[in-house]
């Protein structure tokens, strides 16, 4: 299973997402951002390669699905519902990030 983890800027939570689920058996991950700043753009071909996308926000949904509505046909995308309010690592971001992708995980 290929997961792509999106925020906005692909600072914080998305990388923080990328580098816990990283060893993960069965999956593969990769991370993007939303804004033309982003760290990594989310581009067609990491929608492509994406089995799943898990967004932080609803805002990263919208913004996907305007970006790439014909990629985004078929894939399912799942809003986690964590805010822009946790620095890389943050131990309450990994306990979130762990809650809420878990029930998605093989």
């Amino acid at each position: 299973m290929n997961i792509l983890f999106v925020c906005s800027r692909n600072q914080w939570r998305s990388p923080t997402a990328e580098t816990l689920f990283r060893r993960q058996p069965g999956i593969q991950v990769r991370s993007g951002g939303t804004s033309p700043r982003a760290r990594h753009t989310v581009s067609a071909q990491d929608i492509a390669w994406a089995d799943i996308i898990m967004v932080m926000e609803n805002k990263h949904k919208s913004r996907l699905q305007a970006a790439f509505p014909a990629a985004l046909t078929h894939k399912k995308i799942v809003v986690l519902d964590i805010a822009d309010d946790y620095r890389y690592m943050d131990a309450e971001l990994v306990v979130l990030l762990q809650q809420s992708v878990a029930p998605y995980l093989p």
